[in-house]
């Protein structure tokens, strides 16, 4: 997150109390259980890191049946950190998504998209039909949309058909770990 939002992430360590070299060193670590040739399986992997999962249950993604485990995030106390696994516990995602029973932002315009505030999910439902694109990385998402730019302004230009309504735009968001990243003008 931070190629996107590096001033956020220097933040969260802060509140996390953390240092940069303990954050350098987390990654090795990581870096080295994913590649080690003795690699145990992803699902055991994120449970050996993050413990226990504190909710496990069934999704059904079309026609196919995964078990889905969530840990929460003591950063964002409103996600949750979730893997959704296939039979024989193949990993198919990996992302933050909002905790259940927890509201998410109001997303009306693209000045409603405020970096880490909303996850993949909530940005394609509000700006409905949300066209995904290729991401950057195995981690990052990219969503492809319309939406207005702010809060209509009267008087103000962006006039679709000489009625007063702004026009709506194209936007991308960008996503790292399905936590919003960034928005830019489609163009």
């Amino acid at each position: 997150m931070a190629d996107h939002q590096g001033e956020l992430v220097a933040e969260a360590l802060r509140e996390l109390r953390v240092s940069r070299a303990d954050l350098r060193e987390a990654n090795r670590r990581w870096q080295a259980m994913v590649r080690s040739p003795r690699q145990q399986g992803a699902v055991r992997r994120y449970r050996s890191v993050l413990g226990p999962p504190q909710a496990v249950g069934r999704r059904r993604i079309g026609d196919l049946a995964c078990e889905a485990l969530s840990w929460p995030v003591p950063l964002w106390p409103t996600l949750r950190f979730e893997v959704l696994a296939g039979p024989g516990g193949a990993v198919w995602n990996e992302w933050l998504v909002r905790a259940p029973g927890t509201a998410g932002p109001t997303l009306r315009t693209a000045a409603d998209l405020v970096p880490w505030s909303c996850t993949v999910d909530e940005v394609a439902r509000a700006f409905a039909p949300a066209r995904p694109l290729e991401g950057t990385a195995p981690t990052r998402w990219r969503l492809a949309f319309t939406a207005l730019a702010g809060p209509a302004e009267p008087g103000g230009d962006g006039d679709a058909g000489g009625d007063g309504a702004p026009a709506p735009e194209s936007y991308v968001a960008e996503f790292t770990w399905g936590l919003l990243q960034r928005v830019t003008r489609a163009g």
